[in-house]
């Protein structure tokens, strides 16, 4: 019969697997570097689990070493996003432009990289509770609905949840091991332990991210764009300054006809003379 800290080991996978952050005990013991049918013989009780196996389980998946030796709190360990406060010890938006996106994802934890980051405040009870992060909008993906230079602020999606809070067809910030995309997602976290994702724009295919490569989720609650007149003002102004262009295309054309008029009128001129 195995151990009580064997236990909680078990439930611990379980629990990873549930949540999708592993798509099977397979890859959970090649992750820790441990033979798949020894982990076999630890989930079905025949062995226990060894001190080695359980340093490297928390190292890699961020499980709650108290839970697996004293059974006091969750079994997966609570690690929040870096805030970054006023003198008021008031929590700051922190601003993610596009130039910070390519470190993003592995200063998680360094206080340093945020604290060098621009940060803001937004009125309104909204933005006063949990944390919220504005992260820069890249490319044409999201057109229509995002557009290229637009900000998005987001507030902080905790990973315990992620199974069970993502919502289909939603819009959220992904940080992934090597990127930091912008998009719709359709949760299959608990059936294939992925995320499928989507673009507004028709042009760019959907695509899978897998739960394991996750480690943030944002969910995009507010759009900063930059101000834009009117559409028809737009269309209107660009009108005039075609028509402006095509009248200065036909007064400088009508001068070169005339200037060759004239051109030729000189050469039969001289050529009467001689």
């Amino acid at each position: 019969m195995s151990s009580v800290i064997s236990q909680r080991f078990i439930e611990c996978h379980d629990l990873l697997k549930e949540s999708g952050r592993i798509k099977s005990s397979r890859q959970f013991a090649l992750a820790l570097d441990f033979q798949p049918q020894s982990l076999n013989d630890i989930l079905k009780g025949r062995r226990d689990v060894t001190i080695e196996l359980l340093r490297k389980a928390v190292e890699a998946f961020n499980l709650n070493p108290q839970y697996i030796l004293l059974g006091k709190g969750e079994i997966l360990s609570t690690d929040s996003p870096v805030i970054v406060t006023d003198q008021f010890n008031e929590e700051r938006i922190v601003y993610v432009p596009i130039a910070a996106q390519a470190g993003y994802g592995s200063n998680l934890s360094e206080q340093t990289f945020f604290q060098e980051l621009p940060t803001f405040s937004l009125p309104g009870s909204r933005y006063n509770h949990g944390t919220h992060r504005c992260f820069d909008v890249s490319g044409d993906s999201m057109e229509p609905t995002l557009d290229n230079g637009d900000k998005v602020v987001c507030s902080y999606l905790e990973p315990m949840d992620w199974s069970h809070a993502i919502r289909d067809h939603f819009v959220y910030v992904i940080v992934t091991k090597g990127d930091v995309v912008v998009k719709r997602v359709v949760n299959k976290l608990k059936e294939n332990q992925c995320l499928e994702v989507f673009s507004d724009n028709d042009y760019y295919d959907p695509y899978i991210i897998e739960g394991s490569d996750l480690l943030e989720l944002w969910y995009v609650e507010t759009k900063i764009s930059p101000f834009l007149p009117s559409p028809a003002k737009v269309q209107e102004s660009l009108q005039n300054e075609l028509g402006g262009l095509k009248a200065d295309l036909k007064e400088q054309s009508q001068m070169i006809s005339n200037l060759n008029a004239t051109i030729e009128m000189l050469i039969k001129q001289n050529r009467s003379r001689v």
